[in-house]
């Protein structure tokens, strides 16, 4: 049996606030006491199919209270997933439809288990409760919170002086989000800092129904490769949990110094303390092969730290280089205007802005010979190595049409 005091330092590492500690206190005792394991809830609205490292900062606490003893309740938002959660929105979101939802769903529950133990995983999917709900019953739990109360969220006080547009169905969003709670008697939910609003619904309407308020966990944001913004596919600062060894270890090693003891704390269990010990450059190495060996194996991870080190400190080129062929319909072209055939860089958001940027940081070689110009033309017939950064390559002919 884990001390208590031990069971709070696990859930506390790398959390930003818990909602109330004393009361996750009590309620740790009293799950030891009646040997009842705590339901944890966390939901996920699958707007998006694939699931990166920013989201796994969430799935690593989740596996933390299943390490302690605890339940997990996986809720899929199916049905508040057309919705779409309004947190951190600035202008109304688009519905997004059953078919897409339920698509996105099924890549959820395919990619969950890299983290969590499936024996103390529950999923769960809201349309379960919602499609099925009387009009008398949301009118019950809608009479619980007021518009005042409402406009107490930063983002729609914003949109409102704004004069922008604010839907009926963003408002209620935060509801259903807390009776999801309701309904699973959740003894703990956790989310992400700009959450904490809906978490904090979930308390009150708990409350509301004659329950014993959840505890709220929040969870920093991960900062994408970046090291700016919010790690986003859409933004091409993200490193996908079923990405190659070989990509996920590269990625890894092109974040910050600063950045990357963030990803220790929140991405691994290794202790800080000791890997503060050695060098910055064997730190993230560890860290790196700690990540991969997590969604790939020990021996794949190996494998990408040994191609890491072969292209970076033997300057050689990888093993295995993607290879492309492009018809054109002139005898030359600028190597912009490939990405307009077809062309696909690893690395790069596959823009001509981000190309031509790269081309004047002396980014992008071709052939082993760095470009600087970009109107850089390459001509048909002919076999071109185009490399971007020190990991993207790729063997492009090129092919008259």
């Amino acid at each position: 049996m884990v001390d208590i005091d031990k069971q709070l330092d696990l859930i506390k590492r790398g959390s930003i606030e818990i909602i109330c500690e004393e009361e996750l206190s009590l309620k740790l005792k009293e799950s030891q006491r009646n040997r009842r394991p705590l339901h944890i809830k966390a939901g996920f609205d699958p707007s998006a199919p694939d699931i990166h490292l920013g989201h796994t900062v969430l799935l690593r606490k989740l596996k933390h209270f299943q390490e302690l003893g605890h339940n997990v309740y996986f809720l899929i938002g199916d049905f508040t997933g057309r919705i779409g959660d309004p947190s951190g929105q600035t202008v109304m979101r688009k519905e997004l439809s059953k078919e897409e939802v339920i698509k996105n769903a099924k890549t959820y529950k395919r990619q969950i288990f890299k983290i969590l133990d499936p024996k103390r995983t529950r999923i769960v999917f809201n349309s379960k409760w919602y499609e099925k709900m009387a009009f008398d019953q949301v009118i019950k739990f809608l009479s619980k919170y007021t518009v005042a109360r409402m406009l107490e969220r930063d983002d729609f006080l914003k949109r409102f002086k704004d004069n922008k547009p604010i839907s009926i169905l963003e408002f209620i969003y935060p509801l259903m989000q807390g009776y999801d709670s309701v309904v699973l008697k959740a003894d703990v939910e956790l989310g992400g800092t700009d959450q904490k609003f809906n978490l904090l619904v979930g308390r009150e309407l708990q409350r509301e129904f004659g329950l014993t308020p959840q505890i709220v966990v929040t969870m920093p944001l991960l900062e994408g490769t970046d090291g700016i913004n919010k790690m986003s596919k859409s933004l091409n600062n993200y490193i996908g949990i079923n990405e190659s060894p070989k990509d996920m270890f590269g990625k890894v090693m092109s974040i910050s110094d600063d950045l990357m003891w963030r990803y220790i704390e929140l991405l691994t269990d290794l202790d800080l303390v000791s890997v503060k010990k050695l060098h910055p450059k064997e730190a993230k190495l560890k860290l790196a092969a700690e990540i991969t060996k997590e969604y790939h194996g020990d021996r794949e991870a190996k494998l990408a730290r040994q191609e890491f080190e072969r292209v970076f400190k033997e300057r050689e080129l990888p093993q295995k280089i993607t290879q492309q062929k492009l018809t054109i319909p002139s005898d030359k072209i600028p190597l912009v205007n490939l990405l307009d055939y077809g062309l696909r860089i690893l690395y790069t958001s596959n823009s001509k802005n981000e190309l031509r940027r790269l081309i004047k940081q002396r980014a992008v070689k071709v052939n082993s010979q760095t470009i600087s110009n970009i109107n850089y033309e390459l001509e048909v017939n002919k076999e071109y190595l185009i490399q971007v950064g020190r990991r993207a390559f790729v063997k492009v002919k090129l092919k008259k049409s």
